[in-house]
């Protein structure tokens, strides 16, 4: 399921702003499209783990960037302090 982040105004959206987030104990909770490539996601999920960041998986890029509010897909976002 596609949580709406179109209204969140604490959040940040694509690969390299979610990692800034995460190596700066920004990020509250990530969510990762199963769609998106394992190469560009791994570092992302093992900051999450290793930090205990919660990790959401959701359906598509495309349905991501949609419930980012966003006109392109999204691999990654993530909800920060």
């Amino acid at each position: 399921m596609l949580p709406d982040l179109k209204n969140v105004k604490s959040k940040v959206v694509g690969t390299s702003q979610v990692l800034r987030a995460l190596n700066c104990k920004k990020a509250k909770q990530v969510y990762i499209a199963r769609d998106a490539s394992r190469r560009v996601v791994a570092p992302i999920y093992r900051l999450c783990e290793e930090s205990g960041i919660p990790v959401v998986e959701v359906d598509s890029m495309k349905g991501l960037g949609a419930a980012c509010g966003i006109r392109v897909s999204a691999a990654v976002a993530a909800l920060v302090e």
